[in-house]
């Protein structure tokens, strides 16, 4: 019981002197955002070409995303993305390969102007990737590895910015179901608290 107590007023305390602290972070600093864009699975369709396998290694990629402005120069975001599907089809048989990433990056922006700054993000993913077939063959496998890319921002008012993005997710996949660059270009649109 007394261990209880102890431990209750250390949390309190703790709690007491970090809200001052937490206070000081301005709001201003957070932000989020949603990119829409074409993924493409660069390995994908790789050696199918005469075989009479028909291979669509593109589709719509969407990602959402927080993010923390940690100086003029440099942010930190976290996002989710789902990534899109490479399918081949061929004499009736289908496969079709599917992935999504949590992604952690750091963003280094170089200001142009009050609007206009070019940025580069370098960061890890963990992904998920499946494989569905309609001839009995599924298998999914987790994996990580890293994720880096580079674009353009323009801030339309003081909290709407947008931005143009390549970026690429390394090596995604594993096991019987390969590995494959995932590169994303999208546009996307940000909101600052």
């Amino acid at each position: 019981m007394v261990r209880k107590r102890v431990i209750a007023a250390l949390g309190l305390s703790a709690a007491a002197f970090a809200l001052p602290a937490a206070a000081q972070t301005s709001m201003s600093n957070f932000y989020v955002g949603a990119t829409l864009g074409q993924s493409t699975a660069q390995d994908a369709c790789n050696d199918l070409a005469g075989t009479g396998i028909s291979c669509d290694d593109s589709d719509t990629a969407f990602k959402i995303f927080g993010g923390y402005q940690i100086n003029r120069n440099f942010a930190a975001e976290l996002g989710y993305a789902d990534l899109g599907k490479a399918k081949a089809d061929a004499a009736g048989l289908t496969a079709e390969i599917k992935s999504s990433a949590w992604d952690l990056s750091l963003i280094g922006s170089y200001p142009i102007n009050e609007q206009f700054s070019i940025f580069g993000r370098l960061g890890v993913y963990m992904a998920d990737t499946k494989a569905d077939t309609n001839f009995g063959i599924n298998e999914s496998h987790s994996n990580n590895d890293l994720t880096y890319g580079f674009g353009a921002r323009y801030d339309v008012t003081q909290n709407l910015g947008l931005r143009a993005e390549w970026q690429r997710y390394s090596q995604v996949g594993g096991g019987d179901i390969g590995k494959s660059d995932v590169d994303v270009l999208g546009v996307t649109a940000l909101w600052k608290f």
